[in-house]
């Protein structure tokens, strides 16, 4: 059995998988397959960790399996998800390991991988790993376990590297930035980087304790951080997740600045035009539409940045993200970093001597419908004939300046039916109408 799932392992503490005995196991197993990859020297690995009180009780269990198995541990604190990336090829290890779940609430966690390269782990090595989950682990000998030392400077070189992506004869004194760093990994780093680059930062949510991570802030909740940048009278605000690897803005007048937005300046606000473009299945046809006018090549991927990625690598481009926020630069990083992909927008602000609003004044997103249609008995929408001839009249009515997703859910009969388009009136219906007509079938089905 596979315990990974597209971005690591993740659940609830102390329901299995995410349990003591499980990350000693993990430790363990990781140890085996490292040796095997890199036979000729003891394995180093990396591993970080966001703010959550149980990545202390993980961190102690997985450094006691790789130490058993005969693997150096690199230990680094708290830092975002992307510091263990970079650090993992920094110091040259052979594996990272980053314990968060990134913007779920404090009481659950998750173990991730990175491999030597700072990417995600290959699924070879995955399966490898789950393979040698199901033996019977053996510690290696006395003479043979490895040991762990804390790296101090882990910040500072985090926080060199992150300023390095910005313009050397460029700074940030001008601006005054509101800061929602959710209680998280980029608790510290993150105002830390602006604050180097001559900005005024006003930090908010920026006090963990362990239980208040992604609490009613972050960028899952960036209510508290639009007020405060209108009462702060700054010029924009930064929100980033638990882990670091997904921002959302706000602008000046305290209106959101989402993925969809930020790949819309990095694209066509910059001094230089991308190859192309990634978004996902759930980007708004606006962004399609305005990449087209550009002259910008624009494709899709399936949800999940995993899948960005490999869209990014197969066509050699460089830049792609979710509505989310998770924006992969990868001419700067290896994976999505929230503090990088938020200084590549600050660069164009400089550059264009514009304020945020006025780089997003002709960029409006489409309404965008969302119907969850649940059901007794899952069907498959797309092997109904009614169905499909539903799906392609709503798709001809929409052709232009709208788009149809019916996605069905792969953990419980819920089939979720996103229409977005141009007329808000128009994609609320035609979303009320397919839900309908998806219940109406699967009653048929049922029967």
């Amino acid at each position: 059995m596979s315990y990974f799932g597209t971005d690591g392992i993740r659940g609830q503490f102390g329901i299995a998988p995410i349990t003591p005995e499980f990350a000693l196991r993990l430790g363990l197993a990781t140890g085996a397959v490292l040796k095997r990859a890199f036979p000729k020297k003891k394995p180093i690995v990396v591993m970080g960790k966001d703010t959550r009180l149980s990545g202390y009780i993980l961190e102690s269990a997985l450094q006691a399996g790789l130490n058993s198995a005969g693997v150096y541990v690199h230990l680094l604190g708290p830092l975002p998800t992307p510091a263990i990336a970079h650090l993992t090829r920094a110091l040259h290890a052979n594996a990272g390991i980053v314990i968060s779940a990134s913007h779920n609430p404090y009481f659950d966690n998750g173990i991730k991988f990175f491999s030597n390269e700072g990417k995600k782990l290959p699924d070879e090595l995955q399966n490898e790993i789950s393979l040698e989950l199901e033996k019977d682990l053996v510690i290696t000998e006395p003479n043979q376990l490895g040991k762990s030392i804390r790296v101090d400077d882990a910040q500072g070189r985090y926080i060199e590297f992150c300023k390095s992506t910005f313009p050397y004869h460029l700074n940030l004194q001008d601006f005054t930035i509101v800061m929602d760093c959710a209680n998280g990994a980029a608790y510290s780093v993150g105002p830390a980087v602006f604050r180097e680059l001559g900005a005024k930062v006003i930090s908010i949510f920026d006090q963990p304790n362990g239980t208040n991570i992604n609490e009613q802030c972050g960028s899952t909740h960036p209510e508290n951080l639009r007020k405060a940048v209108t009462e702060h009278r700054a010029d924009l605000g930064i929100a980033f997740d638990g882990d670091a690897d997904r921002v959302l803005l706000v602008d000046r007048h305290g209106k959101i600045i989402d993925g969809d937005h930020i790949l819309y300046i990095l694209a066509t606000k910059g001094k230089k035009a991308p190859q192309g473009i990634v978004g996902t299945v759930m980007s708004n046809m606006a962004l399609e539409l305005a990449l087209a006018k550009a002259e910008i090549p624009f494709i899709r991927a399936k949800v999940g940045d995993r899948y960005v990625l490999q869209a990014l690598e197969e066509n050699d481009w460089f830049i792609g993200g979710e509505p989310s926020g998770h924006i992969l630069t990868l001419d700067r990083s290896t994976t999505g970093d929230a503090i990088i992909a938020a200084l590549q927008v600050m660069r164009v602000l400089v550059e264009q001597e514009a304020s945020l609003d006025e780089l997003v004044k002709d960029f409006k997103l489409f309404p965008q419908v969302l119907e969850n249609v649940r059901l007794a008995q899952m069907i498959d929408p797309f092997a109904d004939p009614v169905l499909q001839a539903e799906f392609e009249k709503a798709e001809q009515q929409l052709k232009g300046r709208g788009r149809l997703l019916i996605r069905k859910s792969g953990t419980e009969p819920v089939i979720r039916v996103m229409v977005e388009g141009d007329n808000l009136d128009e994609v609320s219906q035609l979303a009320k109408h397919l839900a309908k007509q998806i219940r109406q079938q699967a009653d048929m089905h049922a029967e």
